[in-house]
């Protein structure tokens, strides 16, 4: 590594030597009037002796030697900067031009001047001017007309390598991580003898898969093999094509070439834009290329899948992460491991937030991941704290052991599918899927929220009104949205009234019925492809699809409670610190209502309670039960009353 106190004397010998070379310059302009040349040799000899003695060479000559130029071309390009650094070759320049009052070079100028001139030095195709490195002023003869070495290149002879100004808006730098699975370093390693083979020319390499982060550190991981400077740009921030895409791309070749640079191009789940595409095709030097999908395009691609760590290296990651900490928390990590979707880089930032605490707690550990995978859904989502537990849930006994069931398998999801081997065929179809069937109020939206708290997930009820659209491609989008939201775990999303979004694929008679059965198609995939819970509540069973119902894990049928069930239901709908008086559960389960209904009433005799200033009653309770009869249009009869009120 170059000490400070190397990279300040560099430097200062830098510009001494430009000192030189600019009075060699001079010396040429004053000579060429009055034939002396001694001042001439003089700043020639210091040029070469600084030069000899410098390492690296100055500045110039790497511009030379990395972008091939001539003499003529290199002394060219001093003669441009030294008009704008050095005050007496600008003003020889303006004397010798007869032009006081314009210190500028011209081509002629040059031709004159300088050693080995040739005309092809600012044809488009010499690096100059296809780069960009000096400007030419415009609609003017050619010979006469002014030119100026660009600012980027100016700061660049000078011995400062500083990112374009232009691309600082566009381009992020990527300092090499600290962290990477060991799955991800194996990818590494497999590009370096992709590039070993081809050096000059470079295939793109094309890192595709559910983990962004993870392509990131791997294309980090083979710039700093290379000691290359890895800068990303967004697929979505790049410049339409024209004139601003061409500017963009001939600026990264002159930077990839300057600093060293590696350029990736972040593609995200969307298809690539044109000005990915054209960029992509003509951009030089080493190219990454991130997306969630597959993609193709007109040059040799290299790809290779870059996914989240599985379960069992994300738990060798956490061990790493978290140091001693982790040493006594082997089935906390085995649970966080196969509920959560962390790519290596995450689990590390969320380790470190806790490494600081002198005894890191599992619950600790747990909430940290949790809002570490929070997903961002309110637009298509409706985020549900749970509070419901098994005791509020009043169900038959087969349908509350099959919950539980659910619950189970997702607590010993790593046990199975990781020690036992059941993921070593794949992953997909190992999520937990369920469907819960029965009418309105009978308990199913109370399920969920039982599940969500008793396993410790961020419940999220999907808005169905938002996911679906007339428009063609939209609903794919909106569930895409969903899933890839959610992937990273820690949520279990419920898709209420799912008859609406789940329907049977119907016969097609014409291009509607075609696109709808895509939908149903597209949406069987992403079931089975999700790893996380998801569960799917439904009025109407046998509205769904029969093929998707195969891919469903679980099934549950909630039934219309009875008369014992509604007993229980109303023993316990009302919280501790409420006060009622002579309430008979009993006489109040005549009433043939499914528990939604029997909140409804009981939440509403409340407020009728607490008018009166009194504790609830039955006569609260009767007049409740007329507003919700109204409400659903469902008059009560005698039977279902009698006894409520003397």
């Amino acid at each position: 590594m170059i000490s400070t106190d190397s990279i300040a004397s560099w430097t200062e010998a830098n510009q001494a030597y430009l000192v030189a070379e600019f009075a060699c310059l001079a010396g040429r302009l004053t000579a060429r009037d009055n034939g002396h040349s001694n001042e001439v040799n003089e700043a020639a000899e210091r040029a070469a002796g600084l030069r000899s003695r410098m390492q690296p060479p100055p500045a110039i000559d790497h511009l030379r030697e990395r972008f091939n130029l001539t003499e003529f071309e290199r002394q060219l390009l001093l003669l441009c900067a030294g008009v704008d650094m050095d005050s007496r070759l600008a003003a020889k320049c303006a004397e010798a031009q007869d032009l006081p009052l314009k210190p500028q070079v011209t081509f002629g100028l040059a031709m004159a001047l300088l050693d080995q001139p040739h005309w092809g030095a600012l044809t488009p195709t010499r690096p100059l001017r296809r780069l960009r490195m000096i400007e030419v002023q415009p609609n003017t003869n050619l010979t006469s007309a002014a030119i100026r070495i660009d600012e980027r290149i100016l700061h660049y002879v000078a011995g400062l390598n500083l990112l374009d100004a232009r691309l600082e808006s566009l381009l992020r730098a990527n300092p090499y991580p600290d962290w990477i699975a060991d799955e991800h370093r194996q990818i590494a390693e497999m590009l370096m003898p992709v590039l070993e083979r081809s050096p000059e020319t470079p295939p793109i390499f094309h890192l595709w898969g559910n983990d962004p982060r993870g392509q990131e550190d791997v294309a980090n991981l083979v710039a700093h093999q290379l000691h290359a400077n890895l800068f990303s740009v967004r697929m979505d921030e790049l410049p339409p094509i024209g004139p601003e895409l061409e500017l963009f791309t001939v600026l990264w070749e002159r930077e990839a070439a300057l600093l060293g640079g590696a350029l990736m191009v972040q593609c995200g789940s969307a298809g690539l834009t044109p000005s990915a595409r054209r960029l992509l095709e003509h951009a030089s030097g080493l190219l990454f290329l991130c997306s969630r999908e597959p993609v193709s395009v007109e040059r040799s691609l290299v790809s290779f899948d870059v996914n989240k760590p599985g379960p069992a290296e994300q738990k060798r990651v956490w061990s790493k992460a978290l140091g001693e900490s982790s040493s006594d928390m082997n089935d906390v990590l085995d649970d966080i491991s196969e509920q959560f979707r962390f790519s290596a880089r995450t689990i590390y930032s969320t380790a470190s937030q806790l490494k600081n605490e002198e005894r890191v707690s599992p619950d600790r550990l747990w909430n940290a991941c949790r809002s570490s995978a929070r997903p961002r859904l309110e637009d298509l989502a409706q985020r549900i704290v749970p509070c419901a537990t098994w005791d509020d849930l009043v169900l038959p006994v087969l349908q509350k052991k099959l919950l539980q069931n659910i619950a189970a398998q997702v607590r010993h999801r790593m046990k199975v599918y990781e020690s036992w081997g059941f993921s070593a065929k794949g992953r997909r179809g190992l999520g937990m899927s369920a469907l819960f069937t029965g009418a309105s109020g009978t308990g199913k939206t109370m399920a969920a929220e039982v599940l969500a708290l008793d396993l410790r997930l961020d419940l999220y009820r999907i808005d169905l009104s938002a996911v679906v659209s007339k428009y063609i491609g939209e609903t794919e989008k909106n569930l895409r949205q969903v899933f890839d939201a959610a992937e990273d775990g820690g949520v279990l999303l419920l898709f209420d009234e799912a008859d609406a979004l789940f329907g049977k694929r119907s016969e097609v008679r014409d291009s509607h019925d075609r696109y709808a059965n895509i939908e149903v198609g597209y949406l069987l995939q992403k079931m089975e492809a999700y790893q996380g819970l998801a569960i799917l509540t439904t009025n109407l069973r046998a509205s769904l699809d029969s093929s998707f119902q195969r891919r469903l894990r679980f099934t549950v049928d909630f039934p219309f409670p009875d008369a014992r069930q509604r007993e229980s239901i109303w023993q316990k709908i009302f919280p501790e610190k409420t006060p009622t008086k002579d309430l008979d559960p009993k006489k109040l389960a005549q009433l043939n209502v499914a528990g939604g209904s029997i909140r409804n009433i009981a939440l509403n005799a409340a407020f009728l309670a607490a008018n009166a200033d009194s504790p609830i009653q039955m006569a609260h309770l009767l007049e409740a039960a007329k507003f919700e009869a109204l409400k659903t249009e469902r008059p009560f009869s005698e039977a279902e009353l009698r006894g409520w009120v003397a």
